[in-house]
């Protein structure tokens, strides 16, 4: 009997042609579940907002970036995959040397984990970047070196820092610096001075009669006073100077460098644009006055206290010769 076969094979081809059958469904199935990883891949990296680079160190070419270079940086990626100086040019100036160096320095150590610098963004926003990278070696001879990295916007959280060192350091009426960040500044003066053997002037200040201000024209005038007086010291000070609020109506200054002529020459000028405030409250008119103590580094000094000391009690002789001058002790 012959059998005839409309599809010209034989039943024992069947078997031969199911498996192949099978195999392209397999195939088009590990397709599929690939597509859909790459587009998984590509949703998680649009969605991380970091950048992800990979950079050829011979070639000075940036191989890879993520789609976050786009939104942080608001440059072009295609412009960057054709020239790596996108970048580089981007950098912050004061921060280009130190983002090169370490960037040199993953050859050496394999990685850096703690490059933080500042980026001028297209819209000219300056932001802040942590830039973790490490080097992807080859042992094989004539491979590339390509350092590998992601880079994360931490420009709110250097803001966050900056405003607690602020709050931390700041006295909050007066904008000037608060008791313990005064002295801990003028303790890092007092010791370059003496391991320089430069000079030094230390002064206080106490606003004269500053009860008589509160009980006669309330708290909030009060304060109006030391926010005026802090803002004395800010215009009558150099710019290397120190000026911090460590008490109630009691300010203190330091004076790098200088010696007792040119310090008391400043405390003078001080003296004078405080004379030159004038306030009004309730249709009535007053000024104020400052009693001031101002003291020199010696031989003898070993510690920030004694100059302290000498200028407090240089203040206090100060009052008790009437107020409105200056003491030096």
């Amino acid at each position: 009997m012959v059998n005839n076969n409309e599809n010209g094979s034989s039943p024992s081809q069947w078997p031969e042609a199911a498996q192949t059958l099978m195999a392209l469904m397999h195939a088009q199935g590990e397709v599929a579940r690939l597509s859909e990883r790459e587009q998984l891949f590509s949703s998680l990296l649009v969605s991380v907002n970091a950048v992800l680079w990979a950079f050829d160190w011979e070639t000075r070419q940036v191989l890879y970036v993520s789609p976050a270079y786009e939104r942080i940086f608001g440059r072009s990626a295609g412009l960057l995959l054709a020239d790596y100086n996108q970048w580089r040019d981007s950098i912050y100036p004061d921060d280009l040397d130190y983002a090169e160096r370490s960037l040199a320095d993953v050859l050496r150590k394999g990685a850096v984990e703690d490059r933080e610098y500042r980026i001028i963004a297209a819209d000219g926003q300056v932001r802040w970047l942590s830039d973790k990278c490490f080097i992807n070696r080859q042992e094989e001879p004539g491979r590339p070196v390509i350092i590998v990295g992601i880079a994360e916007d931490i420009t709110e959280k250097k803001q966050m820092e900056t405003e607690l060192q602020r709050l931390a350091t700041t006295d909050a009426l007066t904008c000037s610096s608060n008791r313990r960040h005064f002295f801990e500044c003028a303790h890092r003066e007092f010791e370059q001075a003496r391991l320089q053997g430069s000079p030094l002037a230390f002064l206080l200040l106490d606003i004269d009669d500053f009860k008589l201000i509160n009980d006669t024209y309330g708290h909030p005038e009060g304060d109006s006073v030391l926010q005026r007086i802090a803002e004395c010291g800010r215009d009558s000070l150099r710019s290397g100077d120190l000026f911090g609020r460590i008490g109630g109506e009691e300010f203190a200054a330091v004076f790098p460098g200088c010696a007792q002529d040119f310090a008391l020459q400043v405390a003078e000028r001080l003296q004078r644009e405080i004379q030159r405030l004038s306030f009004q409250h309730g249709g009535h008119a007053y000024g104020i006055t400052v009693s001031q103590g101002l003291t020199c580094l010696t031989a003898d000094d070993e510690s920030l206290d004694g100059l302290f000391a000498r200028a407090d009690a240089a203040m206090y002789k100060a009052k008790r010769l009437g107020k409105n001058r200056i003491v030096c002790g």
